[in-house]
């Protein structure tokens, strides 16, 4: 085979998992979306439906944990595959189980249990299968890659929306099936899209040997407050622009949830394009401080415009804080194979959930802090408003402490020698 054709090979495979980082946008934040409709048709409280979103978490977590491993030892390509299938078996079930199941709550979580693990397992091999594309920068194509994530929220969260708006709630089941076409189309293209050849599995580095590093360790504290840092003013950018700046529900929903994600995705895509001459982690150390001040700005604010902007920035500051983590980790320790990555992502997805529910948890607390009391008093809040200002003045430490660690980090650049494998 010709080098030109090789090369165009190569370009369906990153195809294929820019489409894959697509579909995983879509098992995150589709039951979000449709929370409201659900709660309607089935009598779902809150608790409930938040306990969907942790065991899609916990789900993928328990995934990027236990078949790391495995896929380094039997390739990427079968269980690249069964990712998609799972995906399009879960959304299945998530559409139909509700409606034939004594107990419609029970069906969802099973559905969820199932994509969620498809989604796992996407989170677990999209980078390394990127990262062993030959003849590519690491970096500027990791961020390309994890801009489909961005487009795909934005694109999951106004077409979802739009078809309830228009067709009512009812019709959330259908819109789920559609969205399974995705992954459905995209199984077929791994099917046939070229994976770089792998490292035989008794040549990477053992597991043990590779949390033993400090710069690991560091690694992972740096993708936890990222990924912390990025969802919290994702989730809580609605309830926020609602509560707080007194703006229709529907303006925080489709205006800063889709700002933020649109800005995400244009840092990921600027540094693709013009990223291969920038030092990724300088880039990172800015954005983790714009993002703090991102955060200040909010939690400050009396303006409602001013607020939607600093949303929307925060989204360029932290676009990435991720897949950068990813690159500096893999450029230090390059024989590590898939478990880098799995350990990585599972730190993320701590950080994505721990992030979240530490802001809620201060707007609950904030009002009954005595010292805290003279901005009740002086009636310029209401105890919700207060709560979530200081919600996220306190959300300020994800990334700073995101700073601390990517300038740990970035000294690290001057080692010359990468981490091998243990020989014992």
């Amino acid at each position: 085979m010709s080098s030109a054709a090789v090369k165009l090979s190569y370009r369906s495979t990153l195809v294929a998992c820019s489409i894959a980082n697509f579909v995983l946008a879509t098992v995150i934040n589709l039951t979000p979306i449709l929370f409201i409709p659900l709660r309607q048709q089935y009598g779902l409280s809150f608790a409930q439906l938040g306990f969907l979103i942790f065991v899609n978490f916990i789900t993928q977590v328990t995934f990027d944990l236990a078949f790391s491993r495995a896929a380094d030892r039997y390739g990427f390509r079968p269980f690249v595959k069964t990712a998609h299938v799972l995906i399009v078996i879960g959304f299945v079930l998530f559409a139909t189980l509700p409606r034939i199941m004594p107990n419609p709550y029970s069906g969802l979580l099973i559905a969820t249990i199932v994509f969620s693990g498809g989604g796992g397992l996407l989170e677990l091999l999209i980078s390394p299968i990127v990262d062993a594309v030959p003849n590519t920068v690491k970096s500027t194509t990791m961020a390309f890659l994890h801009s489909f994530y961005a487009w795909g929220s934005v694109v999951v969260i106004l077409v979802t929306t739009f078809l309830i708006y228009f067709f009512s709630a009812s019709v959330w089941p259908y819109i789920v099936l559609f969205w399974a076409l995705v992954p459905a189309v995209n199984f077929f293209l791994f099917l046939k899209v070229p994976i770089a050849p792998q490292r035989p599995v008794e040549h990477l580095m053992r597991i043990r040997d590779l949390i033993r590093q400090p710069l690991y360790l560091l690694a992972i504290v740096a993708i936890m407050f990222g990924a912390a840092s990025e969802l919290t003013m994702n989730q809580w950018t609605s309830a926020y622009m609602e509560v707080a700046m007194n703006l229709p529900k529907v303006v925080g929903d489709t205006i800063g949830m889709s700002l933020f994600a649109v800005m995400m995705g244009v840092g990921r895509m600027l540094y693709g394009f013009f990223g291969a001459k920038i030092n990724v982690s300088r880039v990172m150390i800015l954005g983790s401080l714009l993002a703090a001040v991102c955060y200040l700005v909010v939690a400050i604010t009396p303006y409602p415009a001013l607020g939607l902007a600093a949303c929307a920035i925060c989204g360029l500051a932290v676009s990435l804080l991720w897949p950068g983590t990813l690159v500096v980790a893999a450029r230090r320790f390059p024989l590590a194979g898939a478990s880098l990555f799995a350990i990585l992502a599972a730190g993320g997805d701590v950080g994505a959930s721990l992030g979240p529910w530490a802001l809620g948890l201060v707007t609950e607390k904030a009002p009954g802090w005595t010292f805290l009391s003279g901005f009740l008093e002086s009636g310029n809040m209401t105890t919700a408003q207060l709560g979530l200002r200081t919600g996220m003045f306190i959300g300020i430490a994800f990334p700073l402490v995101s700073l601390v660690t990517h300038l740990y980090l970035k000294r690290s650049h001057k080692m010359p020698k990468p981490v091998e494998p243990s020989k014992k």
